[in-house]
């Protein structure tokens, strides 16, 4: 009888045991294997391989694999300038795994995409704003020798120049400059993206080419093929040091950057995004990203993933400010 009422009440005296020792310790081996990452990251591009996000993008993707122990595939969701992307990443799970690498195009959409984005840049949280590249004016080298020289022939006709396409930063960035600046009436012509437009330019098919230097005329520049006239920076680029800043030329107030960034949908968790800020932070210390952002012309840029916050939202409203002023409307 002694025996049968102990065996009776050892499956309720083990239950009771289990419940003390849970709550000392906690469920250590189920938070290891819920710990992120524990599985496969995809970064969502929503321009073509080999553009200026999809290169910055498998940059680090390639060092946060090595990084977190998880595999990072870049996925191109290319067209209506990045709004599928967009689209995509604001409505996936937030957990962590799938980021948007992005450019200032995700805070322009905001304003020329009034009505048809199906998202919000509320939907989005900064990570980290990893590098920038000023926009960039160039010419075949058998055209204008100077930005004055450009500006006074185009006083005639207008000023004619060519961009990745219709609401690109570029296209917005440098009609504001000529329109609100210059003083100039424009011709744009758009192309269907950086790479096409740049060529034209190498050809001298078009009068003048509106593109970063990591879209590709940085080489361009480099080689000869395109003069650059000037660069909408701070300070003149170690790698482009024969071209002149805006401000150099009388225009101090004209400063245009096209950065590289990483989002995840706004309601991630914090230690999700605060494991990737920080992975990310890390990978741009490094050297050889350093070397490598910097020879397809980019500059880093350090910031926290607070201040990268703050200036995702402040280019909200300074793109909106150049597209109201240039009065572009694309619906």
């Amino acid at each position: 009888m002694i025996i049968e009422q102990f065996v009776a009440k050892t499956p309720r005296l083990t239950a009771q045991l289990a419940a003390v020792l849970l709550a000392i310790t906690g469920p250590v081996s189920g938070a290891k294997a819920q710990s992120y990452p524990n599985k496969p990251i995809t970064i969502i591009v929503g321009f073509a391989p080999g553009g200026l996000m999809d290169t910055v993008s498998r940059l680090f993707g390639e060092r946060l694999s090595a990084k977190l122990g998880q595999p990072v595939v870049v996925e191109n969701r290319g067209g209506a300038n990045g709004n599928i992307a967009h689209r995509r990443v604001a409505s996936a799970e937030p957990d962590g795994y799938t980021i948007l690498g992005a450019t200032p195009t995700l805070a322009v959409n905001e304003t020329i995409y009034p009505h048809r984005r199906g998202y919000s840049a509320d939907q989005f949280k900064t990570v980290a704003i990893v590098a920038s590249s000023p926009e960039m004016i160039s010419t075949h080298p058998a055209n204008a020798k100077t930005l004055k020289e450009f500006l006074d022939s185009a006083r005639s006709t207008s000023a004619q120049f060519g961009t990745a396409g219709t609401g690109s930063m570029s296209h917005i960035a440098i009609q504001y400059f000529f329109e609100k600046l210059a003083d100039l009436p424009t011709t744009h012509i758009p192309f269907q993206g950086g790479a096409p437009a740049v060529s034209a330019a190498l050809g001298n098919q078009i009068p003048l080419v509106a593109a970063p230097p990591a879209s590709g005329a940085a080489s361009s520049v480099r080689s000869g093929g395109l003069r650059g006239l000037a660069v909408a920076s701070e300070k003149r680029l170690s790698i482009l040091p024969d071209v002149p800043t805006f401000a150099e030329l009388g225009y101090p107030n004209f400063t245009s950057l096209v950065w590289a960034g990483f989002f995840v949908p706004a309601n991630t968790p914090a230690e999700a995004t605060a494991t990737l800020s920080k992975a990310i932070g890390e990978i741009l210390k490094e050297q050889p990203i350093l070397a490598r952002l910097e020879q397809i012309g980019f500059e880093p840029i350090f910031l926290d993933q607070e201040s990268s916050e703050k200036l995702f939202r402040s280019d909200i409203s300074k793109w909106k400010n150049m597209i109201d002023a240039i009065g572009l409307k694309i619906e």
